[in-house]
């Protein structure tokens, strides 16, 4: 395709892409155990689907212990974990691409078995999430409620989201993503729905906001804030998310963002559900991109469900200024190359999404070159 809007150069901060193709965070489950650290197969599975100026999200990576909500998720806080990621970097630059790492605290999205020593999970209030939860053993079971955070805990946690920026950089990350989304910790303050305190962390939307800021202003200060993005899901109500505001509550979220100079915010719009691959696309729900680039001011990132020619058309709209995609990402690791000669896509197997070894993981074939011509 001639003039295709995906393949123009992006400048996101301090990160130069040459198109607009990015790989969403995608929790993958395949960490070398014990310790939760990233090994050669996850270096191959990232460098498969580098490519010359390209940028790569990691999957959610725990800041430290307690962050952990999921098995054989990795960490960045560890020196075995960075170590591990360091072969992760530099197989993705070896192919000229870039790479953030996606760090995050699920908050109370885990379960004492995966806690250290057996602890209660955090959150802004004692309110448990809706629904079901793996054990460390692979049970399914409801969602304990999880311990109020303190205020002195809470001071740590925005020390130990800063040690991961830094670790991420010694590791050789071009920057880091912090995960304000999907209902982990960092949402559960924004969400008044699951944040019912009163302190300053809670009440008014400034107060429930006041944390994530806090976490970006300081990791910012360490990292430089263009190489900062920030991930948020208005009015995705995944893992019990609400709010009784959410116009006032996600502008101003953005609006202030936008202040800080970071060098992308990453949407994810709430038409699509990342649980089913049968259910169409509910296009009642509100176009987030549309809503709030203006009172971002800088480069957008969309996810939700798009396909080729709704991503070109996004793009070209002005909305969003790259796309992400998940699941053409694990089918397909030469998605970009896909896209830019508009070849047929695999599709992905579900069953192998999580867990596992090679099989579903780096065994996707690529695209022929026979095929291509």
């Amino acid at each position: 395709m001639t003039n295709d809007p995906l393949f123009n150069p992006l400048k996101l901060g301090a990160l130069n892409l040459s198109h607009r193709v990015v790989m969403a965070p995608l929790t993958r489950m395949r960490s070398m155990q014990p310790g939760n650290v990233p090994y050669d197969l996850n270096a191959e599975y990232y460098g498969q689907r580098a490519s010359e100026g390209g940028l790569l999200i990691t999957e959610a990576t725990d800041i430290n212990p307690q962050a952990h909500g999921y098995n054989s998720v990795p960490g960045i806080y560890t020196p075995e974990q960075i170590d591990g990621w360091k072969g992760v970097t530099a197989a993705v630059h070896a192919k000229g691409g870039m790479i953030v790492n996606q760090i995050w605290h699920v908050g109370r999205v885990s379960h004492t078995s995966l806690q250290p020593e057996g602890a209660l999970p955090v959150s802004p209030s004692a309110i448990a999430a809706p629904g079901e939860i793996f054990t460390s053993e692979g049970q399914s079971v409801p969602f304990e409620t999880p311990r109020a955070l303190e205020l002195a805990e809470i001071e740590a946690i925005k020390v130990d989201f800063v040690q991961a920026a830094m670790n991420a950089r010694s590791a050789g990350f071009d920057g880091v993503e912090i995960h304000g989304a999907n209902g982990y910790l960092i949402d559960q303050f924004l969400n008044d729905g699951s944040n019912k305190r009163t302190d300053h962390y809670g009440g008014p939307l400034e107060n429930r906001a006041r944390f994530l800021f806090e976490v970006v202003d300081a990791v910012g200060a360490t990292i430089g804030s263009e190489r900062i993005g920030v991930r948020l899901s208005p009015w995705s109500n995944i893992l019990g998310m609400t709010d009784s505001d959410g116009v006032r509550l996600w502008e101003y979220v953005i609006r202030e963002l936008g202040k800080r100079g970071i060098a992308y915010l990453h949407l994810i719009e709430p038409r699509a559900d990342f649980t089913d691959d049968e259910k169409p696309l509910n296009m009642d729900a509100p176009d987030v991109a549309y809503l709030f680039k203006k009172a971002f001011g800088g480069p957008i990132i969309s996810a939700g469900g798009f396909q080729p020619e709704t991503a070109r058309a996004a793009v070209l709209a002005g909305n969003s200024d790259a796309i992400a995609f998940g699941r053409p990402f694990i089918a397909n690791p030469d998605l970009p190359e896909r896209l830019r000669l508009e070849a047929p896509l695999n599709k992905h197997i579900r069953a192998t999404f999580y867990g596992g070894g090679a099989e579903g993981y780096t065994d996707y074939p690529y695209m022929s070159r026979a095929a291509a011509e």
